[in-house]
């Protein structure tokens, strides 16, 4: 027992009397748990208020301010990107941890690193210094499920075979079988697009095709790298982290497919070894300077190593962004684009209001203006560059008024308002003013409810007069079929109603959001991600 708990205490070892000068080791009857937080009770002693980076460079790195709920495999995360983690020891107790790198030089990197960019760990701000400890040594009892987390973080690191004797209780950490990610994204009420997750997965690794797609009304993609190591990498240091600030959580498993074939390059799927590829269904095909960049790109990514994250200095940073969940997106900042190039309307149907009405589902639309010259095509001003991205996302190759619309960024700033006094037919509106913005307060519950569109729809503001068969007969009007309809149970207020597609649920929403029902009720109609 004893020697256990000197190897403990000395754990931290400093080779200075420093660590021993407490009593602890001396009492025959103190347990290991107290001789563990005595161990490293000086080490909070030495470290109060001193957050300045200047101690002498170890491999051995203090963390502190650690939230209470943190795992091993989250604090392992933070180190991965800049190369191999070889020991942990977590003090629960002090919201504190040592991580221990296999070099000096990685640990160095990392504090440098961090210095510059505060790390957060489920939202909150931890600190991170040189220990003053040269390495950790702890008793494997008292350390257990750090080892085996350890264990198989490193064993996947070496190699990609299975661990055998280590049952690691971290589904977060189970052998990596395939190279192709799973991912699902909750949360999302901002857009993610393909070139977001090629950006946050690549730094973990040569990322060879992604495949977007929307199941049961979730934004999901097939990812795969070009070797199983890396998925495992990426899934240990992302699963569970947020792309943007507390939304858009990413969810990782491994797929069952151990290759993806895809057909297409686009804004839905990519194969980044193939730039040659198609778009397919009338996408405008990737810019030759685009496609040869992508080829450039790939070759460079087969090289071994030339992308490792300490080749880079900012790939290792972005790396390290991402192991601590904040990855924040150029380019999708509240700046950004704020307005829209629809084309491909059905010009014989297509009016400002209903585009107002549809693209306002997923933000404050501000001017619409269907072109004069080209009635097919419209530009649409959104209130921030973040609603201009979620409503391209969702709504580009949907179908409005039986043609599949093409949505992208135009390179306007603004939209013009006809002059004083000339007439344009009525092709430009603004609706700046409108009260129909669903998005006005701030934190609105609306903001957790957008979804892509959806053969079901959510219904609100339903006057307690109206029954299921006038709401059916209503919607039916609208040249679809109603599949099904289910009140709340709680409140009737409230309903959803399904179509029996997307595309007629798309013309019911234009048609009936805002509908007056009578008794100054106006029905709210959105896309719901339930099923009846």
């Amino acid at each position: 027992f004893y020697s256990i708990a000197t190897d403990v205490a000395v754990g931290v070892k400093r080779g200075s009397d420093e660590l021993l000068s407490g009593s602890v080791l001396n009492s025959p009857n103190s347990n290991m748990s107290s001789m563990v937080v005595t161990a490293n009770g000086n080490d909070n002693k030495k470290f109060k208020g001193d957050d300045k980076m200047d101690g002498a460079p170890s491999r051995v790195l203090h963390i502190r301010k650690l939230p209470g709920e943190v795992t091993e495999t989250e604090v392992i995360a933070l180190g991965l990107p800049f190369g191999k983690v070889t020991n942990i020891l977590m003090l629960k107790g002090k919201s504190q941890a040592f991580l221990e790198l296999a070099t000096e030089e990685a640990a160095i990197t990392m504090v440098n690193y961090y210095s510059a960019v505060t790390p957060h760990l489920r939202n909150q701000p931890i600190y991170i210094q040189y220990s003053n400890h040269k390495e950790l040594k702890t008793d494997s009892t008292l350390n257990q499920r750090a080892q085996a987390v350890l264990q198989a973080v490193t064993a996947v690191q070496a190699t990609n075979a299975p661990i055998s004797g280590t049952t690691v209780s971290e589904s977060a950490v189970t052998p990596a079988q395939s190279p192709v990610l799973r991912i699902i994204i909750d949360n999302m009420y901002y857009p993610v697009t393909l070139d977001v997750l090629h950006q946050i997965f690549s730094k973990f690794g040569a990322v060879l095709k992604i495949i977007t797609f929307t199941k049961n009304n979730q934004f999901q993609a097939l990812l795969q790298f070009g070797d199983p190591v890396n998925a495992q990498q990426a899934k240990l240091a992302l699963d569970g982290q947020n792309i943007y600030n507390a939304c858009c959580t990413l969810r990782i498993d491994f797929s069952k497919l151990v290759n993806l074939n895809v057909k297409y390059n686009n804004d839905k799927s990519r194969d980044y070894t193939r730039p040659d590829l198609p778009s397919g269904d009338g996408q405008p095909a990737l810019d030759p300077a685009i496609a040869a960049a992508f080829a450039k790109e790939t070759s460079l990514l087969a090289v071994p190593g030339a992308l490792s994250p300490l080749a880079i200095p900012n790939a290792a940073a972005a790396a390290a962004a991402a192991a601590a969940g904040r990855v924040g997106m150029p380019g999708v900042s509240a700046g950004g684009n704020t307005v829209l190039l629809v084309s491909n309307l059905n010009e014989e149907m297509v009016t400002p209001q209903s585009l107002f009405t549809l693209f306002g589902v997923y933000g404050d639309v501000q001017r619409v203006k269907i072109l004069y010259n080209k009635k097919d095509s419209a530009l649409i001003q959104m209130a921030d560059g973040n609603q201009s991205q979620l409503a391209m996302s969702h709504l580009n190759g949907q179908k409005m008024y039986g043609k599949i619309i093409r949505v992208t960024l135009s390179k306007h700033q603004t939209v013009q308002l006809p002059r004083e006094g000339l007439d344009d037919q009525g092709l430009t509106k603004d609706f700046g003013n409108s009260p129909l913005h669903r998005f006005k307060k701030p934190g609105s519950k609306n903001f957790q409810n957008i979804f892509p569109p959806s053969a079901t729809l959510h219904l609100s503001n339903i006057p307690p007069s109206v029954a299921e068969d006038d709401l059916r007969t209503l919607f039916a009007n609208t040249g679809g079929t109603v599949k099904a309809f289910k009140f709340f149970q709680r409140d009737h207020k409230m309903a959803l109603l399904q179509m029996s597609t997307v595309e007629e649920a798309i013309q019911a929403l234009i048609d009936l959001h805002n509908y007056n029902l009578g008794e100054n009720h106006h029905l709210r109609v959105s896309f719901s991600k339930s099923t009846i």
